[in-house]
């Protein structure tokens, strides 16, 4: 069976910082590429950031670069999230998800397996 839970969410002020990690178990870590999501109320789903399965290649949303960090730790089957510089409309339930596709393609479609998600919360 295969799992992914996300920790780390909370509440902070508008340009604070937040990490969030996502655990893996049941699928081969290093077999699949790694990407969160977030959606806010009333929205779509949308890619924030992928790391592919040996950290080669790494895709931000544009909404997100320089700010986010997306990293993974392949012995401890988990990725990270690292978020600064965050901003009320960064405001969302933040999922990772798993696809063994190593295409350049980041869309809901596109990912085989999620989790349940966490809330972030930037207040201004």
């Amino acid at each position: 069976q295969v799992q992914l839970v996300e920790s780390g969410g909370g509440l902070v002020q508008a340009g604070g910082s937040l990490r969030l990690s996502c655990a893996v178990s049941g699928v081969t870590f290093t077999s699949v590429d790694m990407g969160w999501f977030r959606q806010a109320p009333g929205k779509e789903r949308e890619s924030v950031a992928d790391i592919s399965w040996s950290s080669s290649k790494i895709y931000y949303a544009n909404s997100v670069k320089g700010r986010f960090t997306i990293s993974r730790d392949n012995a401890q089957n988990t990725v990270y999230l690292q978020m600064n510089s965050l901003k009320p409309e960064d405001t969302a339930v933040y999922i990772c998800a798993a696809k063994y596709w190593s295409g350049n393609s980041y869309t809901v479609s596109d990912y085989d397996y999620w989790g349940q998600g966490t809330q972030v919360t930037v207040s201004s």
